[in-house]
């Protein structure tokens, strides 16, 4: 359908040629109220408003004209002078997060320091810390989002919205007490889009806070995708512990994975003791989709400094009750899941799997 529009329903000021000529604010209000035919302009407005509804859009933004949405946003900063487009000189393409105290200044200085220009750093604070961090040159070209005694899944809940960070390859959602002596991210990149992982972290040194048999890094080969666990523990070689399994302290998403993940992560279940289990969920075939990093690899070096941030009750010291916690949300998640899972099955009338 097409319309030709008589020109005495359009405005007639050019409002940035008068700006640029220096016209003050009140003198443009004067010459637009000056308009003989104003009811011309409201026609007009009425008919605009009334004609666009585009259901396409994101959701509340239908009567926006298309070509006008912005449905995504991203962490890069901009100057206040300028032209926009002349704002950015390198366009980072990865996203690493650090959820830190100023305790840990030192191994967060070196751990910044093993990404390049192509990563934004995002601080988050859980200790109020912020401005001390200036003594590093990097930390003013950091983002930094403070809030007393939060998780690192509570900040990623609030503020790494797939929308947000959108523009970035791969999210790196990092611990504070992570050695990387002997990791490069750039080679780690490499390395994940080579063997197609979509979820993904770097080998753990064997020797220091190790956990799980999977995340153990191996001496041979780039990559491993799978592992033997204790007697008992895997009733399927494809599935976590012995497949399809990282760990939560160090974990790197995909931009597609991490839309998924996203969603999965609950807003009342800060510690995300639970996720790694149910992380394969996010991605086809998971045994496949996700894997550990062995060329590029760090060190677990277990500080409990935000266990520390918990609070004395009942004669328990502040770590007890943060682990007790983790244990509660790890029970929560788990029947939360299991529920829901059950639900959707029975709502499409299929069998719900034993």
């Amino acid at each position: 359908m097409q319309m030709s529009l008589p020109s005495s329903l359009l405005p007639s000021i050019d409002l940035t040629y008068a700006r640029h000529k220096g016209l003050s604010t009140q003198a443009l209000l004067n010459v637009w109220s000056s308009l003989k035919d104003k009811s011309s302009i409201t026609q007009f407005q009425d008919f605009r408003n009334k004609m666009i509804w585009e259901p396409t859009n994101p959701r509340g933004a239908e009567r926006l004209p298309p070509g006008i949405i912005e449905a995504t946003s991203d962490f890069f900063l901009r100057r206040l002078w300028g032209i926009p487009n002349e704002d950015l000189t390198i366009k980072p393409k990865y996203l690493v997060t650090f959820t830190v105290g100023y305790d840990q200044k030192k191994n967060i200085d070196a751990a910044v320091k093993k990404f390049s220009e192509n990563f934004t750093v995002v601080l988050f604070h859980y200790d109020g810390r912020t401005t001390e961090w200036n003594e590093f040159e990097w930390s003013k070209r950091a983002i930094h989002v403070s809030a007393p005694k939060q998780t690192k899944w509570w900040y990623a809940k609030r503020f790494l919205h797939p929308d947000v960070v959108a523009p970035y390859d791969y999210i790196f959602i990092w611990d504070e007490d992570l050695g990387v002596e002997h990791f490069d991210a750039e080679e780690y990149v490499k390395l994940v889009r080579k063997h197609g992982l979509e979820i993904s972290q770097p080998g753990i040194e064997p020797n220091k806070g190790l956990t799980w048999q999977m995340t153990k890094r191996r001496g041979y080969g780039e990559v491993h995708k799978k592992t033997e666990e204790r007697p008992g523990w895997c009733s399927d070689p494809h599935l976590p512990p012995c497949a399809a399994f990282v760990e939560i302290m160090a974990p790197v998403f995909s931009r597609d994975a991490w839309r998924c993940v996203w969603h999965m992560i609950q807003n009342d279940l800060i510690h995300g003791w639970g996720l790694d289990f149910a992380l394969r969920k996010c991605v086809e075939p998971p045994h496949e989709k996700i894997g550990v990093v062995d060329a590029q690899w760090i060190v677990h070096q277990t500080i409990p400094s935000l266990g520390n941030q918990g609070q004395s009750e009942e004669g328990k010291a502040p770590w007890e009750g943060v682990r007790e916690r983790c244990r509660t949300e790890w029970e929560i998640f788990q029947n939360r899941m299991a529920t829901s899972e059950k639900a959707y099955f029975e709502s499409m009338k299929i069998k719900f799997p034993a």
